[in-house]
């Protein structure tokens, strides 16, 4: 039990980004006055929440309507973690992360930016909704260890909230490089955590044993 929350911790942290969405955050309400940031780092938590949280609670339901099986979501989930690692330890920005150039730029001109591209997908970015998903999956319909997903979910999102408020004060602290010191740590975690996805779910896939029953 200690050892899922664990790891949905580290996976929510990694994919989530709590210091690189204060950082971004910083950047784009740099003109705003501390109020209105506030205001729109409450609703832009609250927003993200909603939406990671339904991804968690449906999102094995509506893949089972799609008929994708949790194994062909192991592999493509770890594929994808995969890549977002690998920006995050050569501190690249990431599209799984972060927002891209023309999103950076229209949330410039926006008064508000709280839904977007604060609630998503700065914050329940794709990363975030597929490792919600996928952690909920790899319960295997476990109650306990679902709420334990939710709450390292929940927990993060908390430290992204607190990150927001003291966004100015936590880059002054860091600086760009413990910024990246951060963010390439627990890119290499997340890096290994998605092979392992990645060989659950070619496992779980009946690919190989399939081969084998037809090479013999």
């Amino acid at each position: 039990m200690i050892q899922t929350a664990a790891i949905a911790f580290a996976t929510f942290f990694a994919t989530i980004g709590p210091i690189d969405v204060a950082a971004m955050f910083t950047a784009i309400t740099s003109n705003s006055k501390p109020a209105h940031r506030r205001a729109m780092a409450i609703k832009g938590t609250l927003v993200a929440t909603g939406i990671l949280v339904a991804f968690a609670l449906i999102g094995e339901a509506l893949l089972a309507y799609l008929g994708i099986s949790l194994a062909a979501l192991r592999t493509a989930g770890g594929i994808l973690l995969l890549l977002i690692s690998i920006d995050m330890v050569f501190a690249r920005s990431s599209g799984g992360v972060s927002t891209t150039a023309d999103e950076s730029q229209e949330a410039k001109a926006k008064a508000d930016i709280s839904v977007f591209p604060l609630a998503t997908p700065l914050i329940a970015g794709p990363g975030a909704m597929g490792a919600a998903i996928l952690l909920i999956a790899n319960t295997q319909g476990r109650f306990v260890l679902q709420l334990m997903v939710i709450a390292a979910m929940l927990a993060v999102l908390l430290i992204t909230f607190l990150a927001l408020i003291g966004a100015s004060y936590l880059q002054k602290l860091l600086g760009v490089t413990g910024l990246h010191v951060v963010t390439r740590v627990f890119g290499v975690l997340l890096a290994a955590l998605a092979v392992q996805f990645i060989f659950d779910g070619i496992s779980q896939s009946g690919l190989f044993t399939a081969l084998g029953t037809t090479l013999v």
